[in-house]
């Protein structure tokens, strides 16, 4: 792509630091997140897949932005917003857990960084976890100081991204645990490298801490990823529902609840720290779940593109569920799809009906990830 992309910025849709930088590489379409532009292909969702599958490649995901907490009472705070136990989390690890409100309902899915006793961020998907927090912090009354620090991540993501980092980092990196992070140098340049990213091909990220160095940090990676052909790229939807990472704003949201996500190991119901949803999720638990979010395995011709609306999903000629997100594999060579669906119809190997864009079709329920 050469010249510029044409938008009016308001001072609630900001540029991201390496925004040059990714028109200069090739960026081809951009959507907003989190009140920020951000890239979403460069060479087309394929062939982006595969180059990610298939070697190393750099994303712009400053959109990423964080949620910083601290204060005497940050750790409790930190622990009242999740289900998931905090009590072992160490400084410089990160974790991955649901913020849920008082009826149980997903804020936002983050990975919360202990940076510091009393200091933490939350490295959010899309949704206003800032002004939710601060909200809640002013009606609880305890002693936290929440903002929005300079702080902006690049990735590094895809099979053969070690050698690279061993390049830039020195062999320390081949050390460091899944989650887990360091705060660091390159080149002057302040950053924190955690072992993390929104992809199942491994990588890290790199939480760039002063803004003014974007392009500067965007160089240095691409110079020194030339030898192992280092391409850019951003979040695939392609591989991220082939490996079964779910996306807040699709998959779950405000009206959704942890019990009816695949993601039991990241909620302790009964963890001995207090925290908001306790008595909604018990309830929820006790009651049990109407509904589950599944896969779904889609005949027909491959899907173009992914799912831009919700589709419905049909048993017995009455609706059932919703897909959320969808795709077609070009490496397993089926339809993949995402979607919440009723009880009594969301059992493994049940057959459900999907309303397309190109018609409907049939579908068989599967679980997550694909394989």
């Amino acid at each position: 792509m050469e010249g510029h992309v044409n938008f009016t910025l308001s001072d609630r849709l900001r540029k991201s630091p390496y925004y040059e930088s990714t028109l200069k590489a090739g960026a081809k379409t951009f959507t907003v997140y989190n009140h920020m532009i951000m890239p979403t292909s460069y060479e087309g969702a394929e062939a982006d897949y595969w180059n990610l599958m298939n070697n190393v490649t750099m994303w712009d995901v400053a959109a990423e932005r964080q949620v910083e907490i601290t204060g005497s009472d940050a750790y409790r705070f930190v622990e009242y917003i999740t289900s998931r136990d905090l009590s072992k989390l160490q400084i410089g690890q990160g974790k991955y857990a649901l913020i849920t409100d008082e009826n149980g309902g997903i804020i936002n899915d983050p990975i919360i960084l202990r940076l510091g006793e009393s200091h933490f961020w939350l490295s959010i998907a899309d949704s206003d976890v800032l002004l939710w927090t601060r909200g809640l912090a002013c009606g609880l009354g305890w002693d936290v100081n929440i903002c929005e620090p300079d702080v902006s991540p690049l990735a590094i993501q895809g099979p053969n991204h070690l050698p690279l980092m061993i390049d830039l980092f020195g062999e320390w990196v081949k050390d460091v645990k899944y989650f887990f992070f360091k705060e660091c140098e390159l080149e002057g340049i302040p950053l924190i490298v955690q072992k993390s990213g929104w992809s199942k091909q491994g990588g890290f990220e790199l939480y760039l801490r002063d803004g003014s160095q974007g392009d500067k940090l965007w160089d240095i990676v691409a110079g020194a990823g030339k030898k192992y052909d280092i391409k850019p790229g951003t979040p695939n939807n392609i591989e991220r529902v082939e490996s079964g990472l779910f996306s807040w704003g699709n998959d779950m949201d405000i009206n959704s609840n942890p019990l009816e996500l695949p993601l039991g190991n990241f909620c302790q119901l009964d963890k001995e720290a207090d925290y908001l949803s306790r008595e909604a999720l018990h309830k929820i638990r006790s009651e049990g779940v109407t509904k589950k979010l599944v896969g779904l395995i889609v005949d027909g011709d491959p899907f173009i593109g992914g799912c831009a609306s919700p589709w419905q999903v049909m048993s017995d000629n009455q609706m059932c569920g919703k897909v959320s997100s969808a795709a077609y594999s070009p490496r397993l060579k089926i339809n993949m799809a995402m979607a919440t669906i009723d009880s009594g119809h969301n059992a493994i190997d049940s057959e459900v009906t999907v309303e397309t864009p190109w018609g409907l079709r049939s579908a068989k329920v599967t679980s997550i990830p694909f394989n």
